[in-house]
């Protein structure tokens, strides 16, 4: 099965105290590589929620955002600092005091001055964190379902590549056949034209005609790029994570064609050749994609 490293997933989960929302992103990574951003609350349970997405990605350069808030329906979570406030208070009173003042303290002044309140830290219980789990498992989801569909698309791209490539090698198997013998019977009147007047001992001129067109044969390299085609399919429906094995399979397909394309006297042969490299340099960039 073919996933794309690429997707994007959102998970909600909420309860009367706090409302956890979690975005997940993926992009293309040769590894697995996983950015956290978490409040300071979910700190010591960074560990936790790393290993959560290892047990459902693979690889792909992964950002989890988590934002905790507190519910509407919870209180505020602001205090007031009585402590500073009282000494506040005290020191504007020394100050009137002393410059003989008689202006009153309004609410507004004190309203103004941060020092006086304090927000409760997010004090999340395991209640919580398992809140925070379900989000995240609800995102990871969504982003494996994205995964999944670009996954297919990704798929059938590459078997129609495949085929073509297929059908290319079909066309270079009929060409092979009569070029060689084609290249071999040409050989053999040039060297004829060449040596007409010098005795020539036939069995010896045909072996040496042999060994050179045997140098431009390509049976054995096209069996080998049917094998890298055919094995190249199957990975793409059974294996559960193709990406590294295409990979090397397009690096062999590759290696193959370039044999090809060098001991080849056809020109037609030559020009499939051609053809069947710009369809593996496309497959390969495809296959950057594929966890």
């Amino acid at each position: 099965m073919v996933y794309s490293m690429t997707g994007y997933g959102k998970g909600l989960a909420e309860n009367k105290s706090f409302i956890i929302e979690v975005e997940v992103k993926s992009v293309n990574s040769r590894y697995l590589d996983v950015i956290l951003k978490l409040p300071t609350s979910l700190m010591n349970k960074e560990y936790d929620l790393r290993e959560l997405i290892k047990s459902k990605i693979k690889r792909g350069k992964v950002t989890v955002l988590v934002v905790v808030k507190k519910n509407g329906n919870a209180s505020s979570g602001i205090k007031i600092n009585k402590e500073n406030l009282k000494n506040y208070l005290a020191v504007i009173k020394e100050i009137k005091k002393t410059a003989k003042l008689n202006d009153k303290i309004k609410l507004e002044h004190l309203l103004n001055n941060k020092e006086f309140f304090e927000s409760d830290d997010l004090d999340l219980y395991e209640e919580e964190f398992d809140l925070i789990k379900k989000a995240l498992n609800g995102a990871v989801n969504e982003l494996i379902k994205m995964k999944k569909n670009e996954g297919k698309e990704l798929a059938k791209d590459l078997k129609k590549r495949i085929q073509i490539i297929e059908a290319k090698l079909d066309e270079i198997g009929k060409d092979s056949a009569e070029s060689v013998n084609e290249y071999f019977n040409k050989l053999k009147e040039k060297v004829k034209l060449l040596l007409e007047d010098v005795k020539i001992d036939n069995d010896r001129l045909q072996m040496e005609l042999a060994i050179i067109a045997d140098k431009a044969e390509i049976t054995e390299e096209c069996v080998r790029l049917k094998s890298h085609l055919k094995f190249f399919m199957e990975s793409l429906d059974k294996d559960d994570e193709p990406g590294r094995k295409l990979n090397f399979l397009c690096q062999e397909m590759n290696r193959e064609t370039n044999t090809i394309s060098s001991k080849t006297i056809s020109t037609s042969i030559t020009h499939n050749t051609v053809l069947i490299k710009e369809e593996i340099e496309k497959i390969r960039e495809q296959i950057q994609n594929i966890e």
